[in-house]
């Protein structure tokens, strides 16, 4: 990790799932769970779960609380907005280029217009300093960003795809995150523009992969939030330009790629659902699922580059024992599941071995990582794993009965998560999250015997 200091005034605020022990030198939580022990100074710094950077101690401090997982960042200070160039790639959207223009008001854009068989035309209304760049031959959005980045001399630069429509205050929202020296990239929360146009967009009103929900997080590749789509993300120009900008050879998953190498070179990635950037959709239902299965596709693509990054699920090894026997329905599988349940609730006993009521605690814990672990293992048969439980569907009855009662149950468990959201019936909900899975899981495993590697099968198990 690059150990730029966090400037004074910078703050950090203990996240709200977090829980702590020992008058606040034991903090445990976050997603997946960590923990993190301080010494009696560190600790007293944290006043009502706030650190405020006053000195380089409690910059260190602060750190260590951001680098674990446990705390979110509360910048005080921010880069100048002029400090910022808005780079729009775009291809025959005319009508979503100039809505997006329309909305950039004050700022300096670049537009890519990665040869448009009706060249990009500015309308008078924009209200915001245009530049307009042309590929007289189409070399794809990779590319296209590629090139803005290259004409672009402001510090940091944000990319914008011709069909999103930023909300108010954005860009000043993410832009905070960069005062924080080692932060190479941030991103918004990606919301539906029209959430009821048609079918697919209320499904995806709820449940979409551009939409990475409400909780602030670090992007990390063992993460809850792993990557971020290109289509709304501000970057440090320096730290992309020496990453070479996005890779053009591939045209799927190139953010995400990204994300990787950014994460590899030590830089930290956020997520910031306080900004928040609309996108619109016109997807027929065919169209949808070709995305889906290019995406895992992509996965498989990337698994090859990145190994020990791109993985289905990550699982400790007791939890994994405890799936495995548990999936074995059998009495005895059952009975050597608890046991090693409890067993690791025994090795997490040491763990707080300074609190008050430590076996409790420890078993709490425990099956909450447990819970956590089997839901990862449980979405993944349905996904990435889905041909694996489709052959064991068609070889026994009972794990036919037993998977055909879990996709439903995990499908219902989804649709009551983001129900919330202006989502459909349940019936139809789980129906399109099936079809969802098997597009993806279509494409992982295509493209995994394509390039003849599995490491994007492969589960992390630590």
């Amino acid at each position: 990790m690059r150990q730029g200091r966090l400037p004074n005034g910078f703050g950090v605020r203990i996240d709200p799932a977090v829980r702590s022990y020992s008058g606040g030198q034991v903090l445990f939580g976050g997603m997946p769970m960590k923990m993190l022990k301080l010494t009696p100074s560190a600790a007293s710094m944290i006043g009502d779960g706030y650190l405020r950077v006053s000195d380089p101690k409690s910059a260190v401090v602060a750190r260590r609380l951001l680098d674990s997982g446990v705390a979110n960042p509360r910048p005080e200070l921010s880069p100048s907005m002029g400090d910022v160039t808005v780079i729009i790639p775009v291809r025959n959207n005319a009508a979503g280029l100039n809505r997006l223009l329309s909305v950039l008001r004050g700022h300096n854009v670049i537009v890519v217009d990665d040869a448009s068989d009706d060249p990009a035309r500015i309308i008078a209304e924009a209200r915001c300093r245009v530049s307009v760049i042309r590929h007289e031959i189409a070399r794809g959005p990779a590319a296209a960003r590629n090139t803005g980045l290259r004409a672009a001399t402001t510090d940091f630069v944000a990319f914008l795809d011709a069909d999103v429509v930023p909300k108010n205050g954005w860009l000043e929202l993410m832009l905070s995150h960069f005062s924080d020296p080692s932060v190479a990239l941030v991103a918004p929360r990606m919301l539906r523009l029209d959430p009821d146009a048609n079918l697919l967009s209320r499904y995806e009103s709820g449940r979409t992969a551009f939409d990475l929900g409400r909780r602030e997080s670090a992007i990390e590749s063992r993460g809850v939030v792993t990557y971020v789509p290109s289509a709304a993300v501000l970057l440090r120009r320096e730290a992309l330009l020496e990453e070479g900008g996005f890779d053009e050879i591939i045209n799927v998953a190139e953010d995400i790629d990204v994300c990787m190498r950014l994460e590899r070179a030590g830089w930290r990635l956020r997520y910031e659902p306080a900004a928040h950037v609309n996108q619109d959709s016109s997807e027929s239902v065919r169209q949808w699922l070709q995305r889906k299965a290019r995406a895992g596709a992509a996965s498989a693509r990337l698994g090859e580059r990145h190994p020990g990054m791109v993985s289905p699920v990550t699982i400790s090894p007791s939890t994994a024992a405890a799936g495995l026997l548990l999936a074995s329905l059998t009495r005895v599988g059952w009975l050597a599941a608890l046991l090693t349940f409890v067993g690791a609730v025994v090795r997490m006993r040491t763990v707080f071995a300074d609190v008050d009521g430590k076996t409790k605690v420890a078993a709490i814990y425990t099956g909450q990582g447990f819970a956590f672990g089997f839901w990862r293992l449980v979405s993944a048969m349905f996904r990435q794993y889905w041909p694996v439980t489709a052959v064991a569907m068609v070889v026994s009855p009972r794990i036919r009965k037993v998977a055909v009662a879990v996709a439903i149950a995990e499908g219902a468990v989804d649709w009551f998560r983001y129900r919330n959201n202006g989502t459909l019936d349940p019936v139809r909900y789980i129906a399109l999250k099936r079809a969802d899975d098997l597009a993806y899981g279509s494409g992982l495993w295509a493209g995994v015997f394509d390039s003849r590697n599995a490491e994007a099968l492969r589960p992390n198990v630590r």
